[in-house]
């Protein structure tokens, strides 16, 4: 899932931040990124579609919950109240500010170094869950070829292996796990491509099919918060804005274009299996590899299986690059300790961030998807809110900003284009007060995760009131 001091270029004025500060100047600069590897916009858009989705998986409890024809109208009104609202947010943001950190460097500018704080702490607590879905869903499509995989802690220990090998990939460059993206991109697509294909020659032969009995509990609002998480991350991709070629171009295009995609890959294999007659009952976390085999034999269940696993390891691979920044960029602001800093001398990605993400992300492998959704899209909602009220502010005090895209209608339509979003999160809500995590509710666990910020930041002001190193001044981006 990149400090800008990684480029030689001239100090900008502005750092993340234009609120006061005790934190001194800069007294180095990091070895500068070469243009040669920056991402260019397909890159991007493929970096994007993992960070946000990794393929139509994860969809099956939407169709068990909602039923075929609800799930489709889910898939297609999500994009719109839910992705479209942030991706226009992220596009002005983004160009106008591509800076590293991406949204925590937004939000510092706009509202100070105490909510810049809040919204990483909270991203970085959102990703211990968020992280953790992608092993599992990697573990659920192993055991539909492997059933030895679920026995005792067995997979577990392949979820944390998956861990420790995409943090190594990633200590080996960026440009590495972004090109990568593409080439699993149209793998993921292929098996799916002929499942749309076969299933109008398998119209209604699958009415009364035999499968295997599903475990899930999911209904209506648990069909629509999955719905939400598949459509949730966009903000991700803003992270490595350094890393992109002329992010003020590139951001909008790659955030619009990916909002197409995602939506195509989940639609049209839905629409295509309803024709089949199939019972949205036989659906469950992991079931399109069954389904799969029905309709096209045990070489398309394979084909399926596999490409499962390789789009939650795309998945998870794309948003360690990004996730890692986060810590990265508040150190070399002054708010971490210094050796988050630390950069692989060879490929200058941020080792130490890598590590201890990647430790956190591994110690919440036992949680369960359906608690792992809900508690991610609570704490993910927040720092969202936090994103779009940096907008707002960055339109009323800095109106001269240059911003080569901006949200159409003024302020009224940079108002307008967060509201939407915030509606749908009262769902996550209704859902969290059933839920229980630790003995609580997942509301108030989630409450607890949110003010425990509060707390850390207190700490970190009361151990380092002048900050733990130097802040570094973030370079002008060329456009």
């Amino acid at each position: 899932m990149v400090r800008v001091s990684r480029f030689g270029r001239k100090p900008s004025e502005l750092a993340t931040v234009t609120a006061p500060s005790n934190i001194v100047p800069p007294v180095s600069v990091i070895a500068p990124l070469k243009k040669s590897i920056r991402l260019t916009l397909w890159p991007l858009v493929a970096a994007t579609f993992f960070m946000v989705s990794g393929g139509t998986y994860g969809t099956e409890d939407i169709v068990h919950g909602a039923g075929y024809g609800r799930a489709i109208l889910l898939l297609l009104v999500t994009p719109i109240l839910w992705s479209l609202p942030t991706a226009f947010m992220l596009g002005e943001l983004a160009s106008a500010l591509p800076h590293e950190g991406g949204y925590y460097a937004w939000v510092r500018r706009a509202m100070g170094n105490f909510w810049g704080f809040q919204e990483a702490w909270l991203s970085l607590v959102a990703s211990k869950f968020d992280m953790a879905i992608y092993p599992t869903l990697f573990v659920a499509y192993l055991v539909r070829m492997f059933p030895w995989f679920s026995v005792g802690y067995r997979g577990v220990m392949v979820g944390l292996a998956i861990v420790v090998i995409c943090a190594l990939l990633n200590i080996a460059g960026v440009k590495a796990v972004s090109y990568t993206s593409m080439w699993l991109l149209l793998a993921l697509s292929s098996p799916f491509v002929l499942m749309v294909f076969l299933a109008p020659f398998k119209y209604k032969a699958l009415v009364n099919a035999v499968t295997t009995p599903t475990t899930s509990n999911v209904d209506m609002i648990g069909g629509l918060l999955i719905c939400m998480w598949n459509y949730m991350g966009w903000d991700n991709a803003s992270t490595i804005a350094t890393e992109v070629e002329r992010p003020q171009k590139t951001y909008p295009r790659a955030m619009l274009g990916a909002v197409v995609i995602i939506a195509l890959t989940y639609i049209l294999p839905i629409a295509a299996l309803w024709m089949t007659g199939l019972a949205p009952s036989a659906w469950e976390t992991g079931s399109w590899a069954d389904i799969a085999g029905l309709l096209g034999g045990p070489l398309l269940r394979i084909a399926v299986v596999v490409g499962g696993m390789i789009s939650a390891f795309g998945m998870f691979n794309a948003l360690v690059m990004s996730y890692s920044r986060l810590p990265l960029a508040m150190a070399q602001d002054g708010m971490l300790p210094q050796f988050f800093t630390q950069l692989h001398p060879r490929t200058r990605a941020p080792w130490v961030s890598i590590t201890i993400c990647a430790a956190g992300w591994a110690m919440c492998l036992g949680l369960g998807l359906d608690r792992l959704v809900t508690i991610d899209i609570l704490l993910y909602g927040a720092s969202l809110a936090l994103e779009f009220v940096a907008l707002i502010i960055l339109r009323v005090r800095e109106p001269d900003l240059p911003r080569p895209f901006r949200v159409p209608g003024g302020l009224f339509g940079a108002v307008l284009v967060g509201i939407t979003p915030m509606l749908m999160l009262g769902f996550s809500v209704v859902r969290s007060q059933s839920e229980q995590v630790m003995g609580m509710s997942s509301f108030a666990f989630g409450l607890i995760l949110v003010g425990s910020g509060v707390v850390a930041y207190l700490i970190n002001r009361a151990l380092k009131p002048q900050g733990w190193t130097a802040a570094e001044r973030k370079p002008e981006m060329a456009s």
